[in-house]
């Protein structure tokens, strides 16, 4: 993506919404006379992608988070559309309606049909809205598991792309079973017959991020999180305030570095420099690039010993102690 004003700055971007402040001022100066400051503004650019590295190499936990939270982050359909061709979207779970925060349908995958699936979020007031922020009902992943099965009954690959803040926790939601629906997910997945893979592409928050994160590989984008509880919540319970967030992200153990070293995550997939937001088109090159391999890799394993893997894998996880 170009750089332009119009972006949105986290608070530890401000060097470089300085940087992009200046060339902006520098183009006007340059049409209003008619002065050439193109040296000016390629060093400038050279400096902000300089930043843009320097930033993202020393960021806290809790500037992890905010980052996966960027609202010029691309969200599902974003890499759906980037990374994938003839994307036939799906809708429904057949029981109560259309769940509008949980997406999928058949998409070409370098040459190949896959079942692509993930939460998605609003770009802006109205979609936010209507997307319901992400956060998916009961119905979302009934509709999640049913186009699963359809990938299963005509033996295509799928792909789950997770960037969700948790399940929704309304009434209405409880109402229609909810913890069933997430549930019934992770137990059908694990027995899913083709190749899933499961990526976290922003926040992969509780039960909202397991529905659909059971996988014969697990990956997380390189600015994202995958924990049971986010940090507000988390010092909301522990201090009964949202002050100590900056506190619950370290102590969460949160971030995709720290989700590998604990065995909960197969890989961690690189970002454009600066973060996703920076460039749709590369994020999702990079994610696609990364996914090919993986899926060929797969599918050369028949599908009971995918099962069993799964099975297996997902048992060893977690630490305990018996005393």
């Amino acid at each position: 993506m170009p750089v332009n004003s119009k972006r949105q700055f986290l608070d530890f971007e401000k060097p470089i919404k300085d940087l992009v402040d200046t060339i902006e001022k520098y183009k006007h100066d340059e049409e209003k006379t008619k002065v050439n400051m193109s040296d000016s503004i390629n060093k400038l650019e050279l400096n902000i992608l300089e930043q843009r590295k320097e930033i993202t190499t020393s960021l806290s936990n809790w500037q992890r988070v905010q980052l996966s939270r960027h609202p010029d982050r691309p969200y599902t359909l974003k890499y759906i559309n980037n990374m994938t061709s003839d994307f036939v979207e799906l809708f429904g779970d057949r029981n109560v309606k259309d769940d509008k925060a949980m997406v999928g349908g058949f998409a070409n995958l370098n040459g190949q049909t896959v079942m692509i699936i993930g939460q998605q979020k609003g770009i802006n007031t109205k979609t936010r809205q209507l997307r319901n922020f992400g956060m998916a009902n009961p119905e979302g992943y009934r509709k999640a598991l049913r186009l699963m099965k359809l990938a299963e009954k005509f033996n295509k690959p799928i792909i789950t792309l997770i960037d969700t803040p948790g399940a929704f926790p309304g009434l209405e939601a409880e109402e229609r079973g909810q913890g069933e629906a997430i549930a019934k997910n992770i137990y059908e997945m694990m027995r899913l017959k083709v190749p899933v893979i499961c990526v976290v592409i922003g926040e992969g928050a509780s039960g909202g991020a397991l529905g659909i994160g059971v996988g014969d590989r697990v990956f997380m984008m390189e600015n994202t999180w995958y924990t049971v509880i986010s940090p507000e919540s988390c010092s909301s319970i522990l201090w009964r305030s949202w002050e100590k967030k900056e506190i619950a992200a370290e102590q969460l153990r949160l971030t995709a570095t720290e989700m590998l070293g604990f065995g909960l995550i197969d890989g961690i997939i690189p970002e454009p420099i600066g973060g996703a937001h920076w460039d749709y088109l590369e994020a999702a090159q990079i994610l696609k690039d990364f996914l090919a391999p993986i899926l060929k890799m797969l599918q050369q394993s028949s599908s009971e010993e995918r099962v069993n893997q799964r099975i297996e894998k997902f048992g060893k996880m977690g630490f305990w102690e018996e005393v």
